[in-house]
Parts: structure tokens; sequence; C-alpha cells
């Protein structure tokens, strides 16, 4: 082979090398992606509580506090819904739910002539538990979270203006209607007493003496 042979192939060799690197410089060029200033949207994550716990759910209102500012006669209006499966007057049958006339404080599981389910029997503790207004509230809101196995099929009234209103109706229900709670009772009962803190009047404990040296 002689030069000519080998300066044409080696010509050939560097022209395409020539090419092939400058159609990667324009192709950079055109098809560059270059980082924006602002980001379209920025994605923030919560960063977890302490120890992973989640925040606590807000309190309950107490029963007694939303029943200061019911109202008995709309309480009335959302009990016709519940008129399908209760009666309320007094001596009413029983329909697919019992009678409901002076069930404010019964025992439960007790009313006469009604077939109850195992689950509200259990519930019961043999008549020991009553229809407080507190069972109430909570039995209203989810009556089959707050008794297991219960038959009665009502979703429930997440909502407490509705609660307190049909409970204050079913208060009226009755030839003696039970006492109001007093609001903030149950707040103040359950403040935990302050065990550290003597009694007035009580006796302080008599301070040790210090032991006779030996003899």
């Amino acid at each position: 082979m002689d030069s000519n042979e080998v300066n044409k192939l080696l010509g050939g060799f560097l022209g395409t090398c020539f090419i092939v690197f400058s159609i990667g410089l324009v192709s950079d060029a055109l098809f560059a992606s270059p980082a924006p200033e602002k980001p379209g949207f920025a994605i923030e994550a919560q960063e977890p509580t302490e120890g992973g716990a989640a925040a606590p759910a807000a309190e309950a209102k107490p029963i007694a506090d939303l029943l200061a500012g019911a109202s008995a006669d709309a309480g009335a209006a959302i009990f016709k819904k519940c008129q399908a499966c209760h009666s309320g007057e007094k001596g009413g049958p029983n329909k697919v739910g019992p009678d409901l006339w002076d069930i404010v404080d019964r025992p439960v599981a007790e009313h006469e002539g009604f077939a109850y389910s195992a689950g509200m029997k259990d519930f019961s503790k043999g008549g020991q538990e009553h229809w407080t207004y507190e069972n109430l509230n909570h039995f209203i809101t989810s009556p089959k979270k707050f008794v297991k196995g219960t038959a009665m099929g009502f979703a429930g009234l997440p909502k407490d203006e509705d609660r307190a209103n049909v409970i204050a109706y079913l208060r009226t229900l009755s030839d003696n209607p039970k006492p109001l709670p007093q609001p903030g009772a149950a707040a103040d009962a359950s403040k935990p007493a302050d065990a550290a803190k003597p009694a007035d009047g009580a006796a302080k404990p008599a301070e040790a003496k210090p032991a006779a040296p030996a003899q």
C-alpha cells in the first residue's frame, strides 16, 4: 500500500471524526434544557411529630355543655326520622325498636315486651347500665361503634347540635323529665386531685428525731 492510499484513509477517518463531533455539538445546543430560575411548584413535606405519633384529635364536647344550648323543638323535627322504628308515646307500641317514652336514665335493654339483641344485652350488664345523657350521646353518634353487635341499623348523627337537640327532645318524653347535667361538671370531675397537698387542718407528719449516738 503506497503513501497516497494511507493518506486517503487517514483523511477519511479524521473527516468522519470531525463530522460526528460537530453533530454532537449541534444537538447539544438544540436540545439543551437549562434549569429554571424558579421551580413551577414546591412540595413541602410535613415533618412527623416527635416519636412519630399523629396529632391528637379534637376533644369531644361534653354532652352537658351541648345540652345547655339545645332546642327540644328542633329535636322534635329530627325525631320524625326515628318514628319509622320508634314510638315516643306513653305506653306506645314497640316497633322495629322499643318505645322511647321515659328513655332518659332508663335501664338498658329492660323495656318490657321488646326482644333485644345479644349485643345490647351484653352492654346492659343485666340492667346495671342506664341510658344516661352521656350514653345516649355516644350511642346516637354511632350505634354500632358504641354497642358492638346491636341490631340498630341507623348510621348515627355526627353533628353535635343535632344530637343535643334530639336528646333534649327525648328528655321531654316523660312525666318527670330528668334534670339536665350542669355544664362543666364533667370537666371538673375529670381533674385529678392533688394528692400531695394535705387537707386543711390535717396533721403534718412528725419529723423524725436523729438517732442517739452509740455509747
